[in-house]
């Protein structure tokens, strides 16, 4: 993507009423309104709050929209541009049940209270495969840690990927820590029985990956209250 067209839709995002996009000194200081209020400030309702992390061009997260009309979804990513699509989308069809936070995810525990997220959608995240790379993924202890802070009691956290290097990480971690693993699969779509709303939405990506014969892992557990 050019750097014009980057700047376009980055000034393009500023005018659109579903894209949040605060600054990293002000959730430090604490001072970003839409924490503890997102039902009522952004979305007006008081539905379950889902957020996708690492939301990349926003796609899992309108579909997500579109099929549970009775839930309010929240795609989290630090590209702007990236998202810019997947906020357009949903302004055309008029979705009011979806919107895009431009932040870093480390920072989600300053953007929402504790308790406030009903659910996590974690779809296709970089696997960060190298040691040193450890503190980078989305599903290590200390993000988990962050997620735990953020969940109701009893929240779902899904992980959805193609990486088996992530699926197996992920799932170790979790029997480590005893954490309730509820769903695994290492091929959920070659799998009977599979979560419905798992195989009934693909992002463009992972429509390749299955054509490449790419086998697709999932993930659904619960973290205990600390």
């Amino acid at each position: 993507m050019g750097s014009k067209n980057k700047l376009k839709r980055f000034k393009e995002n500023e005018t659109f009423a579903n894209v949040i996009q605060p600054e990293r000194e002000n959730l430090q200081k604490g001072q970003f309104d839409y924490k503890g209020a997102w039902k009522e400030a952004f979305f007006k309702n008081d539905h379950p709050l889902v957020l996708e992390l690492g939301c990349g061009k926003g796609e899992y997260s309108v579909n997500l929209a579109q099929k549970y009309a009775e839930k309010n979804f929240l795609g989290i990513d630090i590209k702007g541009a990236r998202f810019w699509r997947g906020a357009k989308t949903a302004l055309e069809e008029g979705l009011s049940n979806v919107g895009f936070l431009r932040t870093q995810i480390e920072l989600i525990d300053l953007c929402f209270d504790e308790g406030e997220v009903d659910e996590i959608w974690i779809t296709f995240p970089d696997p960060q495969i190298k040691y040193k790379r450890t503190k980078h993924r989305l599903t290590n202890v200390e993000f988990l840690n962050k997620y735990r802070k953020v969940l109701k009691p009893g929240g779902l956290i899904h992980l959805k990927t193609d990486s088996e290097f992530m699926h197996g990480y992920t799932l170790g971690l979790l029997h480590g820590l005893n954490e309730k693993i509820l769903y695994a699969h290492h091929d959920v779509y070659g799998s009977t029985g599979a979560p419905e709303e798992v195989t009934s939405i693909q992002t463009f990506y992972e429509g390749q990956y299955l054509e490449e014969g790419k086998k697709i892992t999932y993930l659904r557990f619960q973290l205990a209250s600390k």
